[in-house]
């Protein structure tokens, strides 16, 4: 198996994740993972999402660097976008900072905002 290089580093700035006019997750405690050439994403605590705007599905996936995730649906402000965030509940040990966080599709949202505060 070739290297995989994954990293994960604390973003000391605010995320704020907007769908239908709505906020659905803010933070300043977001991690950010950079895997391979693909973009950096945004892993955010559950804390700091509206759960209650979220519903789980039975959509899984499976990545051979991560593990098996689980997805949400959102409704937000009359919008609902399916499978449109993921989340890691027991990836593996190399990853183990991103467990139960969430990450959400930039497609799928209307806005992931980070700002510098």
């Amino acid at each position: 198996m070739t290297d995989h290089p994954i990293t994960i580093a604390p973003n000391p700035h605010r995320i704020r994740v907007m769908l239908g006019g709505t906020i659905v997750a803010e933070t300043t405690r977001a991690l950010t993972l950079r895997e391979g050439g693909m973009a950096p994403v945004q892993y955010i605590p559950r804390e700091d999402a509206e759960m209650d705007l979220f519903a789980r599905t039975e959509h899984r996936t499976h990545c051979p660097h991560k593990g098996d995730a689980s997805y949400y649906s959102i409704t937000a402000g009359g919008v609902e976008r399916a499978n449109a965030v993921w989340s890691y509940e027991a990836p593996f040990p190399k990853v183990a900072a991103i467990a139960g966080y969430l990450a959400f599709y930039p497609s799928k949202v209307d806005a992931i905002e980070e700002f510098a505060d």
